[in-house]
């Protein structure tokens, strides 16, 4: 196996982000959108996530093929929000538990430390143990539960709220 290469994302890179994405839409409550995307309509998402300054992207590539990304977008739409960022990372369904994540989390946090972040937020649709490990891992606290706030799948799930500070002291 080759080793695995973190970069900054790049507008090619959407097909494929776009295709680990929409696995996860498919199959998994792991994200509450509910069709999936054509590359064509991630491009306004892509645009908002792979900037410079606090919205960045990242993406994990092993053997010159994509296997996960991790990004920082925006948390909510008012001024007072915008040293909150909500952190995302999603690996390819046949890349799992290889520790790309973690990667891409180290790079995408250090790229961060002289932004103007006071907050990095996390909503993990539960269970998800994999992806709680991963931000424990990284300092995130829980600080809530929203219950039944999503439908898929054929039923309602909850949603757990972590989060931290963005400068920690030392990144794992």
């Amino acid at each position: 196996m080759a080793k695995v290469k973190i970069r900054p994302a790049e507008r090619d890179d959407l097909p494929r982000l776009t295709e680990i994405y929409n696995y996860y839409v498919i199959n998994t409550p792991i994200t509450f959108d509910l069709k999936p995307f054509s590359v064509r309509q991630r491009a306004r998402w892509f645009d908002e996530h792979a900037g410079t300054k606090r919205y960045r992207m990242f993406v994990a590539q092993d053997a010159g093929r994509v296997v996960g990304y991790a990004c920082t977008g925006p948390f909510r739409d008012k001024a007072a929000y915008d040293t909150s960022v909500e952190t995302s990372v999603y690996c390819a369904h046949d890349e799992k538990r290889r520790g790309i994540g973690a990667m891409l989390y180290r790079v995408l946090f250090d790229a961060l430390k002289n932004e103007d972040i006071h907050r990095l937020l996390a909503g993990i649709t539960i269970p998800n143990d994999a992806s709680i490990e991963l931000h424990l891992k990284f300092g995130f606290t829980e600080v809530g539960v929203f219950s039944e706030c999503g439908r898929k799948l054929d039923r309602y799930w909850d949603v757990v709220w972590m989060q931290r500070p963005l400068r920690l002291g030392t990144v794992p």
